[in-house]
């Protein structure tokens, strides 16, 4: 199977694996953000599989989800449901970040991820982190979501995931514009919390004056 035949950064994939076997990507969506969730998610390939399969046509355009419109993030979501041979989902509140810190969170649930795609594959890719001597085996790859697509699609379906939740949660807290930013520290946002001071969904541990201006503790 040619790698050209569908996106890119399939390519990466196959050189390590050797074009057969599985493949596990693991990254997170929401990292930066100043209110909701952190949603990672892990993604197995199998690559023995994708040349019988339409896979190679269907993921035509997968790439780092910051790189792709929300249409084609849109579009790619089932496919990469369909097409993955393993997947997993971990969403941990912005109380959980708050009580644990972002980074301990985020290595957490990357490694919490791989424990549910059980059987864990020997090659697992970590977009730039190196977890803890207790998760699977794993080499992490700087810039990986823009390098490996088993990394770029645990980035759709984790960022995807996690912008479903958050215009939910909009229902809920229409004031703060969550179906816009979801969560993300854009100027409006800025300007709801200091109107509205924080709502439940937002972290308490970015809180400072430098990113929310004035807000009250709401």
């Amino acid at each position: 199977m040619s790698a050209r035949s569908a996106s890119p950064l399939f390519e990466f994939d196959f050189r390590l694996c050797g074009g057969s076997g599985e493949v596990a990507g693991a990254d997170e969506a929401g990292r930066g953000c100043f209110a909701g969730p952190l949603v990672t998610a892990a993604v197995v390939f199998d690559y023995s599989g994708f040349e019988t399969g339409h896979c190679r046509t269907l993921l035509d355009g997968l790439h780092d989800s910051k790189k792709l419109t929300a249409a084609a993030r849109a579009r790619l979501y089932p496919l990469l449901i369909r097409c993955a041979a393993r997947f997993s989902v971990v969403v941990s509140s912005a109380r959980s970040i708050d009580e644990n810190g972002m980074h301990r969170t985020n290595l957490g649930d990357l490694e919490r991820c791989l424990g549910m795609i059980s059987p864990c594959p020997e090659l697992v890719l970590i977009d730039g982190w190196k977890l803890p001597a207790s998760a699977p085996p794993h080499r992490p790859v700087k810039g990986g979501d823009s390098l490996s697509a088993a990394i770029a699609a645990a980035s759709v379906i984790a960022k995807v995931t996690r912008d479903r939740l958050m215009r939910r949660v909009h229902l809920l807290y229409p004031q703060y514009g969550f179906d816009s930013h979801v969560g993300y520290g854009t100027r409006a946002h800025r300007e709801a919390i200091a109107a509205n001071g924080y709502s439940p969904l937002h972290r308490r541990s970015f809180k400072s004056d430098s990113i929310f201006g004035t807000a009250g503790a709401g």
